[in-house]
């Protein structure tokens, strides 16, 4: 792998399967080492506005049916692609001449989420609930637009038969930083909060959050650090209005000319590929409060261990995927993901119940591993490098928004219903899932 290769869009039934022993040395190269500390600043944000940020507004007594709603603040990733041809052309004054395009994008919006974060921790929501969610936002659009140049960097670093181990390191990067996000900024908040663990204070949270403001100096190094991609020399645009077609439309028509009418099942099955994980993990935080989990208890258990079990979930899914192709793991990813949500409405029935939380937490973050790196590696094999930032943004725009706009009624079909039921009406959320994994696993490969 090196940074000057410049892939092409691929199928992921073209990718040829490496040997056991190619396939684990890849993770050792440079590429993949800076894509671990920047999928690090790619998670740190994300469990900050949502799952923390439901933990800490349920502790300050916040109704779950208000912070369902708040999960909206999510729907960011959602539309990112509405800005994506942006930062995957736009040059920003002289920070893309020092820097390059990808990562003078990437160091503008890293800097955006330090000062949506800063504000998150000054803020007491306690106090005043509409300025966090404003600062949230911040952070949420700063976040998705690092998103966006983060994949274009990434896609655009290796060639396809590589793109599954960056994904996997990524992935890895990205699960350490929501175990600092998620278990980091709880065993902060206790050690402030000193001998009363359950009580809510605007102090221990204050601090928590500027601890992971500080955190993404990690992110600024490495982009400061690196090396840009080799990106492909599109030719001039004579006028605004050919720009703005070949920034605009043509990433978007050149992947529908790409597909055809197949291109339908391919979009249908990016937008509900995750649903069932995505609508069931806004009530997660809730549910350990309500459980009468401590903050120590959720840190060491699913903020720790559990982001533990993913990281190995990702390293096996980004093996397996080059070894017996990208489809096959997506199939099995798409089924542990629903099984596993079965687990959590049985862990609904057995109250406090430590040793049960251990299990379930095993069981769903290693699916949960697998199946993100399948889906990562398969959304960059539908890219075409001329628009790595627009389509993957596209895709992962895609990826989130119907289950992040559902994932808002959350708290309140959990008012209505009960955990039991909400667990397992998420688990059926999966079942469209399998058909359409198995129709896209049957179009043929196409070319850019």
């Amino acid at each position: 792998m090196n940074d000057t290769t410049s892939p092409t869009s691929t199928s992921p039934t073209e990718v040829k399967k490496l040997g056991w022993l190619v396939a684990l040395k890849v993770y050792l190269e440079p590429a993949s080492w800076r894509m671990l500390c920047l999928g690090f600043s790619a998670g740190l944000p994300l469990l900050l506005v949502l799952g923390t940020l439901s933990f800490r507004l349920r502790e300050a007594g916040i109704e779950r049916s208000t912070i369902g709603f708040l999960s909206w603040v999510g729907l960011a990733y959602g539309f990112k692609w509405m800005w994506s041809p942006l930062v995957d052309r736009m040059p920003l004054p002289l920070l893309t001449r020092w820097l390059g395009q990808r990562r003078s994008w990437l160091l503008l919006a890293q800097l955006g989420v330090v000062a949506g974060l800063v504000g998150m921790a000054l803020l007491d929501p306690q106090v005043a609930l509409e300025p966090v969610v404003w600062c949230a936002l911040v952070v949420a659009f700063a976040s998705a637009t690092q998103d966006i140049a983060l994949d274009a960097f990434r896609i655009e670093s290796a060639d396809a038969q590589h793109q599954a181990a960056l994904a996997a390191a990524y992935q890895t990067g990205y699960r350490l930083a929501m175990i600092w996000a998620g278990a980091g900024v709880l065993w902060v908040a206790a050690r402030v909060a000193g001998a009363d663990k359950t009580a809510y204070l605007h102090n221990a949270w204050q601090i928590a959050y500027l601890v992971m403001a500080a955190s993404m100096s990690l992110g600024v190094l490495t982009v400061l650090l690196s090396p840009e991609p080799a990106q492909r020399k599109m030719p001039p645009s004579r006028n605004a209005a050919e720009w703005l077609r070949g920034a605009l439309v043509e990433p978007f028509a050149e992947f529908i000319r790409r597909y055809r009418w197949q291109a339908a099942i391919i979009l249908g099955l990016i937008a509900v590929y995750r649903i069932s994980d995505v609508v069931m993990g806004i009530m997660a935080n809730p549910f350990y409060v309500d459980m009468g989990y401590t903050k120590d208890e959720v840190a060491a258990i699913t903020k720790v261990f559990g982001v533990i079990m993913t990281l190995l979930g990702a390293f096996i899914g980004g093996v397996l995927s080059m070894r017996l192709g990208v489809m096959r793991i997506l199939m099995l990813g798409a089924v542990l993901s629903a099984v596993t949500n079965l687990l959590f409405a049985w862990l609904a029935t057995r109250g406090h119940d430590l040793t049960a939380l251990v299990w379930v937490i095993s069981a769903d973050n290693l699916a949960s591993g697998i199946a993100s790196a399948a889906f990562i590696a398969y959304l960059s094999s539908l890219t075409n490098v001329n628009y790595s930032a627009t389509q993957y943004a596209l895709f992962s725009s895609m990826m989130l928004l119907a289950p992040k706009w559902l994932a808002g009624f959350s708290g309140v079909y959990v008012d209505a219903h009960g955990y039991e039921a909400f667990f397992t009406s998420t688990a059926l959320l999966g079942a469209p899932v399998l058909l359409l994994v198995w129709l896209a696993s049957r179009i043929l490969p196409v070319k850019s």
